[in-house]
């Protein structure tokens, strides 16, 4: 069984994206929390992404989990279904690379029941790759609008909310004219998911599989 938070020690964190600011828009409260535990080891994959866009990437990892470490491709945007083999052999060349160092703890990931393409795809193949590993599937508000029942939740402070929001236009300027993009619609979402877990803000995640140890005080996902 793998632990989520051990008792002491490093916590090894995966994050999987189809596009350049998928991570930070589903769960930057989150990565701002783990930043503030301390022995929090990041890296922030991303499958997508012009220059541009990775470039605006690679610094919103430090921004929110410094010290994280980001991984590209260029895969086609919008296009990873006939891609599948390679988006599943990204996802397994990944895996090797990390597991000399003890493979990872949690996986931040986006839900196989999303509406866009990218993102379901991504979500169906994560845990066929990291089997060991705790999978928290991230949320996405969307013009879709898909937003589900989610069964985990993770509090964020009023200040990290705010800092999550300031941080995201600050380094994706590229989106900010995105109709979509705007601070009420990031704090809107995290507004409702606190209220649902009696917080001020929240980011919500669905996990699938977990396994919870009765005798001990580690909760994680069976192989």
């Amino acid at each position: 069984m793998i632990g989520l938070v051990p008792a002491a020690g490093r916590l090894r964190v995966l994050c999987v994206a189809a596009h350049p600011d998928d991570v930070e828009i589903a769960c930057g409260g989150t990565l701002l929390a783990l930043a503030a535990r301390g022995g929090v080891q990041v890296v922030v994959a991303t499958l997508t992404g012009s220059p541009e866009r990775q470039a605006e990437a690679e610094a919103a990892a430090q921004a929110f989990s410094p010290g994280a470490t980001s991984r590209f491709w260029s895969l086609p945007d919008g296009r990873l279904p006939e891609h599948w083999g390679a988006v599943k052999g990204a996802l397994e060349d990944l895996a090797g690379e990390l597991s000399p160092a003890g493979g990872v703890d949690l996986v931040l990931a986006p839900s196989p029941q999303d509406a866009h393409q990218d993102h379901r795809l991504v979500g169906e193949l994560v845990p066929t790759v990291w089997r060991d590993a705790l999978v928290l599937e991230y949320e996405i508000p969307k013009w879709d609008g898909d937003l589900r029942r989610v069964t985990t939740y993770v509090p964020v402070g009023r200040d990290d909310a705010r800092r999550k929001v300031e941080l995201l236009s600050k380094h994706y300027p590229s989106q900010t004219a995105r109709d979509w993009w705007d601070d009420e619609t990031f704090l809107g979402l995290m507004r409702l998911r606190g209220m649902e877990c009696r917080s001020s803000y929240a980011e919500g995640f669905t996990v699938r599989k977990q396994r919870l140890d009765l005798a001990g005080t580690l909760i994680g996902t069976a192989s």
